[in-house]
């Protein structure tokens, strides 16, 4: 379910396109005014904008609203078709519509948009108090919004074990993967980089909850 703050003083439009967008599954909160717009905004994942309306026009929500948030996706409504209008609005709004509008084809446009936006959000996986994204290889201890930095090799090991999850990997399978070499029986590398990277992710480094051994054999990561 998207969340999506509609800003709109006409009461019959407003009426009309919020019940629509309700039935098509989303969660609409409509304001008839920009007075109270900031308390909504931080919930939504996009915004519907009217440009003439009481208090702050849309011009200058929006382009508020673009400078806090340039992901937040925005759809511009308005009844002025003049050119410079419909070019002042595309400097922040990703969409603009002109009135009257087919509300079928605003909804339409809206999912759009959102859907354009969904494509650009960093997937995040979360494993015990460790928020990773994996994409930008980046790890984040959640207790402490701290990041937590891993040198390339232990970033790959444990890249690798998470494309594994629940699966044991043996030591050769992991070397050979990361260092992209024959595994050399008894070579003390793999073993090291496992202990470095427990320091930095685990709770008690001798005490794994993370990437657990399985002794004799390898290691993989319990979801």
């Amino acid at each position: 379910m998207s969340h999506i703050l509609y800003i709109e003083d006409d009461l019959e439009i407003g009426s009309f396109v919020s019940d629509m967008l309700k039935q098509r599954g989303h969660r609409a909160v409509w304001l008839t005014s920009s007075y109270e717009y900031e308390q909504y905004v931080d919930d939504a994942d996009m915004v519907i904008l009217d440009i003439m309306m009481p208090g702050l026009d849309g011009f200058t929500v929006g382009q508020r609203l673009k400078e806090s948030n340039p992901q937040l996706p925005i759809l511009l409504l308005t009844a002025r078709t003049a050119i410079e209008d419909k070019l002042k609005g595309l400097e922040f709004a990703d969409d603009y519509m002109t009135k009257p509008f087919h509300p079928e084809e605003m909804v339409a446009r809206v999912e759009v948009l959102l859907r354009r936006f969904n494509k650009n959000e960093v997937e995040c996986l979360e494993l015990k108090h460790l928020l990773i994204y994996r994409q930008e290889k980046r790890i984040v201890n959640k207790e402490t919004e701290e990041e937590i930095f891993l040198t390339d090799k232990q970033f790959k090991i444990f890249d690798l074990l998470l494309r594994h999850p629940n699966q044991i990997l043996t030591k050769e399978q992991i070397y050979e993967n990361v260092w992209e070499q024959p595994y050399i029986e008894g070579d003390k590398t793999l073993m090291v980089h496992i202990r470095y990277l427990r320091q930095r992710i685990e709770h008690n480094p001798n005490e794994p909850e993370i990437v657990e051994t399985i002794r004799g054999i390898g290691y993989r990561i319990k979801q």
